[in-house]
């Protein structure tokens, strides 16, 4: 298999756009004599990044991208420090690598670092520089690129990554470089004295920070300005600081769009389960004077017996502590509290750890956790079977010898999680409904996937060890081995290494398996699998439908809402209510038996099923006058300047200070290279040279390309551009692709979360659905409830998610079809939005678009309503 990549996903684009918005001005550097640097130390010439820029120039173009994305604007710039924040499973990591690709493009930036905080998101990167190389490639007409992990034992490569001439991507992680005792900071011999970091630092890199909320302490900031950086680019989920925000995707914006997976969760509780003397430890902390322990108990409470998490010292009694609960009564006082061991000793003799309970029902929950885990994974396996998507299954487990040990002769001995699974797994293969969905020996189904120490045993570690290095090469490495689906492989355990930088589309079902309530956050549970899924092509399925994630938890449905809702408002200060479906409320809209076969759906049917194909028509002299209007109406362009500052280095008690005593801006007049104008302009608009030069040369404007030539053919490729689009769609011709048509197949039952605005059918006769109409809206509610109640709609309904138009901005998918009857029948197709909503232009371009594709259709009108009654 082979990952396909969409380049023209707009909220990517977006992104990118935002962060070479941040340079606008800056020249083009296409001559390397304009990057050369030379130092005697080198005894060679490098290739470095310069900037012309002032930071008043760069601070307005951050404003500009800050008002377009609709962000609060930045009164001064957190020094060259620029902000993305993307939610998990959008595309960060192949958004901050195109994003290399443009600024080269754009300005001729060259040296790049990226700075990852773990092994496992290092080998992220790597991974994702492979598989999207040859993307890339054919995107940017074979760009000569190096890219290269940082190693200690090879630092010679630094050489290569300051005088190549190729765009150099350097991948290190921030341990490497964070102490001065790392190898890459001390002076080496065979780089001639020289100190590694320093073929680094005369590159002025640009520095993409993976992870930043990782990398925010003093030493650590330190460590990534010390590399002499031209800027750092700041990629994240969940920033702790939003150093200049240029492109914000939160969680609520990326799940509304449905670039995410849809999410439920599958809540396993207990009730009424205090028969037994529950205890389970969570936390053990020590200060100078005292330790203390963080117990789960049962305690009385006004409202009955309730599960609550007591603080305890040595010496407390777990009887006093549960208000009096006589199951504590004898031999329940807390004789010893172990920091470094993490454990607790009781009176009776017990031993507790970090982690463990005892007494309830723990094991029965969690053996209901892998059941349920393990059904749905079934269920899904069967639903998808004939539409080639691999199905996988992910747990988190606390503890890794519940998964698997080592006896005493040094041979693999399963743990208790392993012979659960198999034997439920036996079981449910076993049934006559899935009997042969998956022909594989349980042991090829499963497999954990955990840390090594030295004597090949496995461990418990916190993903950031060596030791960690070879479990995390295996899982990035076979991401595609993993999604083919003639590999066994479905259900993965894993201890720490897949919390962070590891992500598979095609996990289904995540399942945490602890003994007590996890630590994990919410949002890194889920973020494993909110990446929609691909097909065995490779390409990714945009079907709402499939693209649901399963969260099994060991815990109440509102409880685990609310924490992912809390931790999404404190991360990225945005509300999330509502969004996350209980799976208990989800049901199937189902369509009506022989519906294809009922005379009034095939009369409107038959008048809307061909597809169509597109042409443009417009004036040419209309577009050359229009173009060089906006043209004319530009802002300034402006020359670009070089900044200088003087420095005096300084001593005092602290270290080296600097001390600034002078700076300057030196306009640059007529230093730069004017490129073609035309084919620069040509290349990016599709016209003819004769008809950008008949722009340009009316706009009155052209002489301002000796000013600033990148600036000046920038903005008038934006301003042309938006012209253009305008008159296509104005000018926009459908026909017929001869008999090609909507596949009535495509009309399959399919789930959705039943909400307010789930409209319920009670006349059936009237509609193709015979349960639910799906809906995204009070104004379409609305429109359905008039339907069926008017008696002058013979019949409607919803037109289906695959029902798509194309245009030159996208697709288009109209809302309704429906058939009107009073003195004569009419055919209508229609667009309901709320009477007095303010459209963006792309909704309106392609409403324009829909009027267009239906002229072709005789008996069909299309209008634009906002209820039944504007069709009247």
């Amino acid at each position: 298999m082979k990952l396909h990549f969409d380049p023209n996903q707009e909220f990517q684009r977006d992104a990118i756009n935002s962060i070479v918005g941040i340079f606008e001005g800056q020249p083009l550097n296409r001559s390397d004599m304009d990057l050369l640097f030379a130092d005697p130390l080198f005894q060679e010439a490098g290739i470095g990044n310069r900037l012309t820029l002032d930071n008043d120039q760069i601070l307005k173009n951050v404003n500009t991208v800050q008002q377009a994305n609709g962000l609060a604007v930045s009164n001064q710039l957190d020094g060259m420090n620029f902000s993305v924040e993307m939610e998990t499973g959008t595309g960060k990591t192949y958004v901050y690598l195109r994003a290399i690709y443009e600024l080269n493009k754009k300005y001729g930036f060259k040296k790049f670092v990226i700075v990852v905080p773990s092994i496992a998101i290092r080998e992220g990167v790597l991974k994702n520089l492979e598989i999207t190389y040859d993307h890339f490639q054919n995107l940017y007409d074979k760009t000569p690129v190096n890219f290269d992990v940082y190693d200690s034992k090879r630092v010679s490569n630094l050489r290569s990554f300051a005088i190549n001439n190729n765009i150099q991507i350097l991948v290190i992680n921030i341990d490497s470089f964070a102490k001065d005792e790392n190898i890459i900071n001390k002076p080496n011999d065979r780089l001639t004295g020289l100190k590694p970091v320093e073929f680094i630092q005369m590159t002025k890199p640009i520095v993409i920070v993976d992870e930043p909320q990782n990398m925010e302490t003093e030493i650590r900031k330190n460590a990534i300005a010390n590399l002499n950086l031209l800027c750092t680019l700041r990629y994240s989920a969940t920033h702790t600081n939003r150093y200049n925000m240029v492109y914000s995707l939160d969680p609520v914006k990326a799940y509304d769009l449905g670039l995410v997976k849809q999410i439920e969760v599958d809540s396993i509780v207990t009730e009424n389960d205090f028969n037994e003397a529950f205890i389970a430890l969570e936390k053990v902390t020590a200060t100078k004077t005292t330790t203390s322990a963080k117990i789960k108990i049962d305690v009385n409470t006004n409202d009955g017996v309730r599960r609550k998490t007591v603080t305890a010292k040595v010496g407390d009694d777990l009887y006093d502590l549960s208000n009096r609960r006589d199951i504590y009564k004898s031999g329940y006082i807390i004789n010893g509290i172990d920091v470094s061991d993490g454990f607790i000793e009781l009176a009776n003799g017990e031993t507790v750890f970090v982690g463990d309970a005892k007494g309830g029902l723990t094991d029965e929950v969690m053996k209901v956790q892998l059941r349920k885990t393990i059904e749905e994974h079934f269920l899904k396996e069967k639903k998808f079977k004939d539409k080639g998507i691999k199905v996988l299954s992910l747990f988190f487990i606390d503890r890794v010898a519940n998964y698997r040990s080592y006896g005493m002769d040094g041979n693999p001995v399963k743990g208790k999680f392993a012979l659960w699974f198999e034997e439920i797994f036996r079981e449910m293969s076993g049934k006559s409904s899935y009997k042969g969905l998956l022909p594989y020996q349980v042991e090829e189904v499963h497999n954990g996937y955990f840390s090594q120490d030295k004597k090949g045993s496995w461990s418990d570690t916190k993903g950031n060890s060596l030791a960690d290095d070879d479990t995390f090469k295996l899982i990035m490495k076979d991401k595609e081995r993993l999604l083919d689906i003639n590999e066994p492989l479905r259900f993965i355990f894993s201890h720490s290494a897949l919390r962070e930088g590891w992500d598979n589309p095609n996990v289904f079902q995540i399942c945490t398996l602890n003994e007590t309530h996890s630590e994990l956050k919410k949002r890194q549970e889920i973020g494993r699998g909110l990446r929609l899924a691909v097909n065995q092509e490779g390409m990714r399925i945009q079907d709402t439908n499939i693209n649901r994630l399963t969260v099994i938890a060991n815990e109440a449905y509102e409880d685990f809402a609310r924490q992912l809702q809390t931790e999404i408002e404190e991360d990225c200060g945005v509300s999330f209510q509502g969004r996350i479906k209980n799976k208990q409320k989800r049901a199937a809209v189902k369509y009506r038996k022989g519906f294809e076969l009922d005379e009034k759906f095939k009369d409107i049917w038959d008048q809307i099923k061909y597809q169509t194909t597109y042409k443009v028509d417009y004036d040419s002299q209309e577009l050359i006058k229009k173009a060089a209007k906006a043209v004319k109406q530009m802002s300034v362009t402006k020359k670009a300047i070089i900044k200088t500052t003087k420095t005096a280095v300084a001593f005092d008690k602290t270290g080296i200070v600097a001390d600034i005593r002078a700076s300057y801006n030196i306009t640059i007049e007529g230093k730069f290279r004017i490129p073609d104008v035309l084919f620069y302009i040509q290349e990016r608009t599709e016209l003819t040279r004769s008809t950008v030069l008949a722009i340009l040369l009316q706009s009155g404007r052209a002489g301002e390309i000796l000013i600033n030539p990148q600036l000046f053919l920038d903005n008038a490729v934006a301003a042309i551009n938006e012209v253009l689009t305008e008159l296509m769609i104005e000018g926009i011709k459908y026909e017929k692709i001869g008999a090609k048509e909507y596949e009535m197949r495509l009309f399959e039952d399919y789930d959705i979360h039943v909400n307010e605005l789930t409209f319920k059918v009670t006349k059936k006769d009237k509609t193709i659905y015979s349960n639910f109409v799906p809906l995204d809206s009070n104004v379409e509610y609305a429109f359905a409830r008039d339907c069926e109640e008017r008696d002058d709609i013979e019949f409607y309904f919803k037109l289906p998610f695959w029902f798509k138009i194309n245009t030159p901005i996208g697709t288009y998918n109209p809302d309704w079809a429906l058939i009107k009857k009073n003195e004569k029948t009419v055919y209508f197709v229609a667009e309901t939005k709320s009477a007095g909503q303010e459209l963006r232009i792309s909704e309106k371009q392609k409403i324009k678009c829909g009027h267009a594709h239906f002229n072709e259709f005789e008996e069909i009108e299309f209008k634009q309503v906002s209820s039944v009654g504007d069709l009247d």
